[in-house]
């Protein structure tokens, strides 16, 4: 069973914006769904319909099977943690962990030994008698975490949780997440524009652009097999190299780049002479001393990122693409002549 199902939502801000464009998405039991994507393209309006904090337009929304539209937020039994983490600055972690069973006739002793399960859950055991203030962003996160779990809500929505933390702890709290997250077995849906958190914590990755579901699926294959440049340009460095058919066969083409060929799959027929868009992740292209590739080129531009350098290169017709390389060697400098080696397996017609 799924715990969450939209049917055909939409959502419009007056007769003239479209936040959410007649979108179909499926949370199954357990999982952990992200919604990825820029600033405006409807995640977060998604996530606020499931909430019960915006109405659709049309469509249907439902919750473990039922019908949810008209449920006020307090009767949807979901955990939700925002951005702001939105914590009571004048009461203590127990009473903040605690403020969602307080209006489920919960006992107080009960209402006790809960919040001090959820606070060991995301481990922050004894700080019951702290407040916000005496505590860090990212344990500040962790009691916000407490507070949606601590009511065993059907789902927890994550509405851009690490924004506002440093890059250091945000690497530690998407791994704290997904662990309770798979220890608790819940169905969670995570809003985020950024493309690695999606890639590290998510089991389904759902792209949005413009209101609609532009690709979805598994980390991995959304990331090596974009349906659109689109996907292809928002999740990580990708070249577009534009040439013309030459030949295709069973899944295979040859595509005319200038004077050189180049060997691509496609999932698509294509047909000789139509021009052509292949994307190759930067990555993916070998960057290699003359006369030990197939695409000649020189190093137009640099950007150390640590462990890798992020090389432009400009090629002989004018164009530029993008590789990535490990540092572990000597990196290329500006000026330095080098030859492109692209597997066709990493090459995609969109």
């Amino acid at each position: 069973m799924n715990a969450v199902e939209l049917r055909q939502v939409t959502k419009r801000f007056g007769q003239a914006v479209v936040a959410v464009d007649a979108i179909d998405l499926d949370v199954p039991q357990g999982s952990f769904v992200t919604l990825l994507g820029p600033s405006g393209c409807g995640k977060t309006t998604t996530l606020r319909m499931i909430a019960g904090l915006e109405n659709p337009s049309s469509g249907e929304i439902r919750i473990k099977d039922k019908r949810i539209n008209e449920l006020p937020i307090h009767k949807r039994n979901l955990g939700i943690v925002f951005q702001n983490y939105a914590l009571f600055p004048h009461k203590n972690v127990a009473a903040n962990v605690g403020f969602g069973l307080k209006y489920r006739d919960v006992a107080p002793a009960e209402i006790g030994r809960r919040v001090a399960r959820a606070l060991d859950m995301v481990r922050l055991p004894g700080v019951e008698e702290r407040y916000p203030t005496q505590l860090s962003g990212g344990q500040q996160q962790r009691i916000a975490l407490a507070r949606a779990l601590v009511i065993e809500p059907d789902v927890l929505l994550l509405d851009e949780p690490l924004s506002a933390l440093d890059a250091n702890l945000r690497e530690e709290m998407r791994v704290e997440i997904k662990n309770i997250q798979h220890r608790i077995g819940i169905a969670t849906v995570f809003v985020t524009h950024d493309q690695g958190e999606a890639l590290a914590m998510s089991d389904h990755v759902v792209v949005m652009n413009k209101g609609k579901i532009e690709q979805e699926g598994p980390p991995r294959e959304v990331y090596e097999r974009p349906q659109s440049a689109f996907v292809a340009s928002f999740l990580g460095n990708a070249n577009f190299l534009t040439g013309q058919v030459r030949s295709s066969v069973d899944g295979h083409a040859q595509v005319a780049l200038g004077d050189h060929v180049l060997n691509a799959t496609t999932e698509r027929p294509v047909q000789v002479g139509e021009t052509v868009t292949v994307v190759v992740r930067a990555e993916k292209i070998d960057l290699l001393p003359p006369g030990q590739g197939w695409l000649p080129g020189s190093v137009a531009d640099v950007d150390y990122l640590g462990a890798l350098a992020r090389y432009q290169i400009a090629l002989g017709d004018g164009s530029k693409v993008l590789g990535l390389a490990s540092l572990k060697d000597k990196p290329l400098a500006v000026g330095e002549q080098v030859e492109l080696r692209i597997d066709p397996r990493h090459c995609r017609i969109l």
